[in-house]
């Protein structure tokens, strides 16, 4: 297992060194608090479009299979190290030949860690005020299988979308953050599918299809 710290380039563009695209990209939220207790979400698999967070999964045992247990040891590990109080998403590469590259770290609650507003028992915002308020932490169990979109200016092309097609479907679970202004790649909500993995991206194509024609 490799502990190479550092940024790299996103999967859809990044190579490990023996020239093979990396098998997935995933991450893993951490929350720690005053008294140095330390508590992961379950990791998510992340997916990218132009280097861009598009799709995290995270589906219980099934993304554990995919992602070594080391994953969570060695995140838990670098968050005891670094003494942070609060969250700390790490973010790896799995190489081909099974290594784990970190790619990035981040302070906060993050991007890939949004599923868990819908889909797990407490949240990672509601974890942050636990920890950095020295109150216990809330259990992070996966209440169901997710999948999460992001919401990305180019769906504002046209005026605001029809936020139907999403609201139509019980299962899906709309996040507007309330930014004024659209752009290109500029993150300005997401959605989270509550369903089994299969079911769930189908769900996620379908919506992708019709906002964005």
């Amino acid at each position: 297992m490799s502990r190479r710290l550092g940024r790299a380039s996103t999967p859809d563009a990044a190579c490990s060194s023996n020239g093979s695209a990396f098998k997935r990209s995933s991450s893993v939220v951490v929350a720690r608090g005053l008294d140095g207790h330390m508590l992961a979400f379950p990791p998510a698999e992340n997916l990218h479009r132009r280097h861009i967070l598009d799709i995290s999964i995270s589906a219980g045992a099934l993304s554990a299979e995919r992602l070594p247990t080391a994953a969570i040891r060695l995140a838990c590990d670098i968050t005891a190290s670094l003494d942070v109080v609060g969250l700390l998403a790490v973010e790896f590469f799995l190489t081909q030949d099974s290594r784990l590259l970190v790619n990035e770290l981040a302070p906060r609650p993050h991007n890939s860690g949004h599923y868990t507003f819908d889909a797990c028992v407490t949240s990672q915002f509601e974890q942050q005020l636990r920890a950095v308020c020295g109150l216990p932490l809330g259990s992070t169990a996966l209440l169901s299988p997710v999948v999460m979109w992001n919401l990305l200016g180019h769906l504002w092309k046209s005026g605001e979308p029809d936020w139907n097609v999403i609201l139509s479907e019980p299962r899906a679970k709309l996040h507007l953050y309330g930014k004024r202004e659209a752009r290109p790649g500029r993150k300005m909500g997401h959605v989270s599918v509550l369903a089994e993995v299969e079911e769930a991206l189908a769900l996620v194509e379908t919506f992708r299809k019709r906002l964005e024609q």
